[in-house]
Formats: structure tokens, C-alpha cells, sequence
């Protein structure tokens, strides 16, 4: 990132993306209101050796204003694992944060925005998961990486949207206990039939209710005012909607597919700022339809990134427990092992 970013330049990146009425559109106007802020965060960061990780879902300008990586929780938390910065400013939301404190115990980790949960993460706690195992102690549990730290501290495997089929099925066991994405969990009894793997799979009851909303009468729709359209989805869907796609993968599989398809017009069923990405990266792409945004996600903006460098909170900060790191570690460390 530069020090300094006129409007110009700032108008240049994002004047293809046109999603959510007004919300996220970039007249020059507006790209001038932004600059000012934009150049002061990059100047604070530099001084205070800050890495910024922006998550698709967050808004075009952080994304392309201020973030030093861009991409899923996953690859994020790598980066943050990887880096020489002392401090790590997570644009996302809070359980992204905590699996890079997790990875990186001795950074400074913040978290900018106060409104930072999520459906799918808040849908089930460490204490319920303990319950679970007492009900169930002869499976193993599988945690999806959208879980707080302290569930991913009870569990044996961590799994992202990209590796959780590869992983379930090496998995020694053939009772797996899978949490807590109801829709993912039954995704993934349908994967392991059809590859012919013989498992118990169990899962929780929890959903993402950006991907909760979409079905499959919708892709149908779209598909008979579009015909030769690319439909595709995150695997946080449910199964009904992964059946009607051309393509399922995590947000950066899906980046990836986008860009190397020769498709033109496509049907993205995701969150809203993986459509921005799509429009402002590849403008020669058609995107119909609408697309949900996670209020969550929104509520990162350049001013409480700003704040939160400058002078954090205790809202801000990421703090965890000795313990409870360690024994998630543990958990993460068992996902690097399967997909190494």
C-alpha cells in the first residue's frame, strides 16, 4: 500500500462497483471524502508497524484503501501468523480475530468495530460443546473455523469451507460430531455419499443468516430470465442450493473460479462485498441478481480502524485465555496436519 492515494486513484479502483443502491457506490465526491482518512490510516500504520487484514465481506474501502492482504479467514489468520508486525488490525469480525491471536499469541491483535459477532460463531458456546461430548464420547468433533476460541479449545479438528470434505474423510473415525453449521453439516453427509465414504456425521443446528436466505426457487428464477448463467455459492448454503449450482466454494475459491472462467454473467450466492471484489477486479464480468450483506461485516469502517489504531479500547484488544490458546492451537495445528 502507499503512503498516499489521491481520489483519482481511489476513484480508479472502485467506480465498477455498484452494489447495494448507494450504499457502496464511489462517485469521485465520495472518493475524496475517503482519501483524507484512507492516507492517515497508512501513515499511522507504518509508524506503528500495523498489518491491516481486510476480509471480502468488509467494505471497498477498506479493502482497497488501507488492507494489506484481502481474502478468507483462513488465509488471514496465515498472514497474520507469517508477518513481522506488531500489531494486527482485523477488519472482520471477532472469532477471525481470535483465531489470529490464537496463531500469534504474542501480537497485539485489534478488532474495530464493536458490533462484531456472528450468527453462525455465536450459535453454540465452549460450555455446550462440552455438554455435547458427554452425549457423545466416542466421536470426534469437527469444529468449522467460524467458532469462537473457546469451542475451538474442545475440539479435536478445525475445518475451513475449502478442506472440510478432505479432511472429514481422512479423519480416523467414523463418528464425527460437526459444528456448527447445520447446512454445512448435512452438505457434508451428501460429500462423503458420494465419494462413497461410510460415516456417522452428526452436526449442530446453527446458520449463517446471509447464506440462511437464499433457495433454490431463486437460482431457478434466475436461471430461466438468464439462460447459460454461472450460478455460484459458499458451501454455507443449504444442500437444495448447492444442487441448483455450477460451482460451490469458499470466497476465495470462488474469486478464483470467477477469474479464470470464460463465463461473462454470473449468479453469485454469497455475501455482498465477494460482489464488489468480482465487480471492482473483473469489471468485464456481469453480475445479476442481489446479493445479502452481513451487518456484521459492515460495521467495520475506516473511522473505528482509525480509532482503534490510534487509541484502542478494551473493546478493541483481543484477549484469550492461556489455556484456552493453547488447546485451540492444538485444535488448528490438527487441520495444518491433514491438508499438509
Amino acid at each position: 500500500m502507499t503512503a498516499t492515494l489521491n481520489a483519482n486513484e481511489l476513484f480508479s479502483k472502485l467506480e465498477s462497483i455498484k452494489v447495494g443502491g448507494t450504499t457502496c457506490r464511489y462517485p469521485i465526491e465520495k472518493c475524496e471524502q475517503l482519501t483524507p482518512l484512507i492516507n492517515e490510516i497508512n501513515q499511522i500504520k507504518k509508524e506503528k508497524n500495523a498489518l491491516i487484514l481486510a476480509h471480502s465481506y468488509v467494505s471497498p474501502e477498506i479493502i482497497y484503501g488501507v488492507s494489506d492482504f484481502v481474502g478468507d479467514s483462513y488465509y488471514l489468520s496465515k498472514q497474520a501468523r507469517d508477518s513481522n508486525s506488531d500489531i494486527i488490525v482485523f477488519a472482520a469480525v471477532k472469532f477471525m480475530a481470535e483465531t489470529a491471536k490464537i496463531l500469534s499469541p504474542d501480537k497485539t491483535v485489534l478488532i474495530p468495530s464493536q458490533n462484531n459477532g456472528c450468527t453462525l460463531a455465536d450459535s453454540i458456546t465452549g460450555a455446550q460443546v462440552a455438554a455435547l461430548r458427554q452425549q457423545h464420547p466416542n466421536h470426534t468433533f469437527v469444529c468449522y473455523i467460524n467458532t469462537t476460541a473457546d469451542v475451538k479449545a474442545r475440539c479435536e479438528v478445525c475445518v475451513t469451507s475449502s478442506n472440510v470434505y478432505d479432511i472429514v474423510e481422512k479423519i480416523p473415525n467414523d463418528k464425527i460430531f460437526f459444528l456448527p453449521d447445520r447446512f454445512m453439516g448435512q452438505n457434508i453427509i451428501n460429500e462423503m455419499a458420494r465419494r462413497g465414504v461410510e460415516k456417522e456425521i452428526l452436526y449442530s443446528d446453527g446458520t449463517c443468516y446471509v447464506h440462511e436466505e437464499y433457495d433454490p426457487e431463486m437460482i431457478q428464477f434466475i436461471k430461466s430470465e438468464y439462460p447459460g448463467i454461472d450460478v455460484i455459492s459458499h458451501p454455507e448454503c443449504k444442500p437444495e442450493v448447492l444442487a441448483e449450482s455450477d460451482f460451490v466454494g469458499s470466497t476465495s475459491e470462488l474469486i478464483n473460479y470467477v477469474s479464470k472462467s470464460a463465463h461473462k454473467d454470473f449468479f453469485v450466492l454469497t455475501e455482498c462485498g465477494l460482489t464488489g471484489r468480482i465487480q471492482a477486479e473483473f469489471p468485464e464480468k456481469r453480475l445479476v441478481g442481489t446479493c445479502t450483506m452481513c451487518r456484521y461485516m459492515k460495521s467495520n469502517t475506516l473511522e473505528n480502524i482509525l480509532s482503534s489504531l490510534k487509541a484502542p479500547g478494551p473493546h478493541n484488544q483481543i484477549t484469550l485465555e492461556r489455556d484456552v490458546m493453547d488447546k485451540a492451537r492444538g485444535c488448528i495445528d490438527n487441520m495444518f496436519r491433514y491438508t499438509a
